[in-house]
């Protein structure tokens, strides 16, 4: 019997590019699937025939209401070491395997610091003015002398502020169990909550969603800032009150802001950041490169390869 695997989400399809599944094809049938579902009658009837699906981070949420109606789901490949959007206790109930994949932080830095440099200098804009017979239309901002507030200084955040120090930045940051030694290693000065939205001239996001920082940022947060101010957010979207920020925007609060990362993805085709002058905004790339690609889908295929050994010994 062979198995049948669903590769979800699969946007740009590049996950049979992205590593070699020939290892595993004479066991399991595999089918790609580009597109994304939002409603989960519609995810259930397409995965109803699979034995194993294989998701990319987030984008497709198994909640045990929709684990637990896929009488054929034995096994689950996730790219990366966690997926919050996973019920793995339900899994589990289900005797239901979940693997994870190795992961890097180094494509979402580097993109931080695309947006934070696209934003301060509008060259997308500029760009676009280019395309269209312009010259010269806006006037940037230089990053030296300014500063930059870290919001979260962990893994990417900490990485993301030794780059602001070669730009000859100042560096500030806060996070609710920051230390001033925590902060001192990674090159900034401990402040307040407030003082981080006060001072900086370029706010950057880099914490892990939960109960404790859903909404973190919001209309208060925003009117704390200078008016040319910018936020950049690669974290997670619902860290920030979307609506709070799309006000602060329309009015001109605040300069810009530059997002990877919203409520709902992908991003609903009339939403406002598509829009808005004042906002440079990216479909969730940050993860998106070459190099983590081939780990995420290396690691599947030989998650899934170990697993139907076990499957054949058994």
């Amino acid at each position: 019997m062979k198995y049948k695997i669903a590769v979800l989400d699969d946007y740009q399809n590049a996950a049979l590019e992205s590593a070699d599944w020939s290892v595993i094809r004479d066991r399991a049938d595999i089918t790609v699937f580009q597109d994304h579902l939002n409603d989960t009658d519609a995810v259930i009837e397409r995965l109803l025939p699979f034995d194993i699906v294989c998701v990319m981070r987030e984008r497709t949420p198994l909640p045990r209401n929709l684990v637990e109606r896929l009488p054929n789901l034995k096994f689950i490949a996730s790219t990366g070491p966690v997926n919050a959007s996973i019920d793995v206790v339900a899994a589990a109930d289900r005797g239901i395997v979940v693997s994870h994949s190795g992961y890097t932080s180094d494509p979402a830095i580097e993109l931080t610091w695309a947006l934070i440099l696209a934003s301060a200098r509008n060259i997308v804009a500029e760009s676009n003015s280019m395309r269209s017979g312009g010259w010269q239309r806006t006037v940037g901002t230089e990053l030296r002398g300014k500063t930059l507030g870290v919001l979260g200084l962990g893994r990417v955040g900490s990485e993301v502020a030794r780059i602001g120090r070669a730009f000859g930045m100042d560096l500030i940051a806060w996070s609710r169990n920051m230390t001033p030694a925590v902060a001192q290693a990674a090159g900034a000065v401990l402040v307040s909550k407030d003082e981080l939205f006060e001072q900086a001239d370029i706010l950057t996001i880099h914490l892990v969603l939960s109960g404790r920082t859903r909404s973190l940022v919001g209309a208060a947060e925003l009117a704390l800032m200078k008016p040319t101010a910018r936020l950049i957010n690669t974290s997670r979207g619902p860290i920030v009150d979307e609506q709070a920020l799309i006000s602060a925007l329309r009015n001109n609060q605040i300069a810009g802001a530059a997002i990877d990362v919203f409520d709902i993805e992908p991003l609903p085709a009339s939403h406002p950041f598509r829009t808005l002058d004042n906002v440079l905004a990216t479909p969730h790339i940050g993860y998106v490169s070459q190099g983590l690609y081939r780990t995420f889908y290396e690691d599947s295929v030989s998650n899934i390869g170990q697993w139907l050994d076990t499957r054949q010994a058994s």
